[in-house]
């Protein structure tokens, strides 16, 4: 079966897998005390140019922003979001089953907007009976958004700025963290280090996503320590929501291989982590292509690893046997919405036996 379906449904890179033979057999502390952590952590701040950073390492998604968010979020306080977002669509009310409200406000192509999020704050503190619905305690964005779109430097920037006016950390999901670095640095002309440094300096905590970008499992979280440092027992927090995984060293080990360069001898003019974001934007262009040249009808433009179509139910029905994607919903009696995502693991390969499937 050929697979567009997503971008977590491979095993893990072959040098990600090759740190972790090589390190199998040796003994290590627990919780993420490992030698491995520590040299992951270290390669992460000095990529993203924070030697202040505080860096923890959890297993998925999920579980890294119901932590972050639970942790920075006082009992009383909700998190504000894009209506499209994550937390607030995918996540089976994993905020709210910690006791905080997910603010949901209208997105814009996936994204939430400066404009929507200041006459959200102005209209929350004109109301005289404000003290009786959940307070905004923290800002929530996708980077890049569930739709494949990509928040600019500009508009990143923009958000950040009304968020320290009113005091609010912004936190970025940053699950497929290296496809938005990758588009990030073609839009506007940046070397992909620098578009990750640029984003660490424009927010309060993110996370990187490994899952989702040649990693078995893990995704380290990463407190910028600007304006709010770790919040105090963020560890323990961890354990008390179950994500706390005695073999630390498990996503320590690939955070350290994905944060390398490649081995002498091959290309090493940067991580392994970036590599793989840019070869899956480079092979989301191709699918693009191909399904431009199919007549498919693009939902939306997206520059990341998510393309969204309008297709034909009765062409979803003859493509499902031959190919593996995404049907998002109905587009309208006739039509469905459908996604297909590049990762690091698509090649060339896969994007011929696509065309030669759709010319049929």
């Amino acid at each position: 079966m050929l697979s567009f379906e997503c971008d977590y449904n491979n095993g893990a890179h072959d040098l990600v897998l090759r740190h972790l033979v090589e390190t199998n057999g040796e003994s290590s502390l627990t919780y993420g005390f490992d030698r491995w952590s520590n040299e992951a952590r270290e390669k992460i701040k000095t990529a993203c140019g924070l030697p202040e950073a505080e860096v923890f390492f959890l297993q998925g998604g999920t579980q890294a922003n119901a932590v972050v968010i639970d942790s920075l979020l006082r009992s009383y306080e909700g998190v504000v979001c894009a209506d499209s977002g994550h937390i607030n669509v995918h996540e089976a009310g994993a905020i709210e089953a910690t006791g905080h409200r997910v603010i949901a406000l209208p997105a814009d192509n996936g994204k939430l907007s400066t404009k929507v999020l200041e006459h959200y704050l102005r209209d929350y503190h004109h109301d005289e009976s404000r003290e009786h619905v959940a307070q905004p305690g923290m800002v929530y964005i996708t980077f890049p958004t569930e739709m494949g779109t990509l928040y600019s430097s500009e508009e990143i920037a923009a958000l950040y700025d009304l968020c320290l006016q009113h005091r609010l950390p912004l936190f970025i999901d940053g699950a497929r963290l290296a496809y938005g670095l990758a588009a990030l640095s073609e839009a506007e002309g940046m070397a992909m280090g620098d578009a990750l440094a640029w984003i660490a300096r424009h927010c309060d905590a993110f996370y990187i996503g490994g899952t989702k970008c040649g990693a078995l499992s893990g995704e380290a979280v990463v407190f910028t320590s600007h304006h709010v440092a770790a919040p105090r027992g963020f560890f323990s927090n961890v354990k008390r929501h179950g994500a706390l995984s005695a073999k630390g060293r498990l996503a320590g080990v690939q955070f350290d291989a994905l944060f390398s360069s490649l081995p002498s001898g091959e290309d090493s003019r940067e991580p392994l982590y970036f590599q793989l974001g840019r070869h899956a934007v480079g092979m989301a262009m191709k699918v693009k292509e191909v399904l431009r040249e199919a007549g498919c009808r693009f939902f939306i433009e997206s520059p990341t690893n998510q393309q969204f179509v309008v297709m034909p139910n009765k062409r979803v029905g003859e493509l499902k046997p031959q190919v593996d994607f995404t049907v998002w919903g109905p587009y309208d009696a006739d039509n469905m919405l459908c996604r297909f995502v590049t990762s690091w693991s698509t090649s060339d390969e896969d994007i011929a036996r696509l065309r030669d499937i759709l010319s049929v």
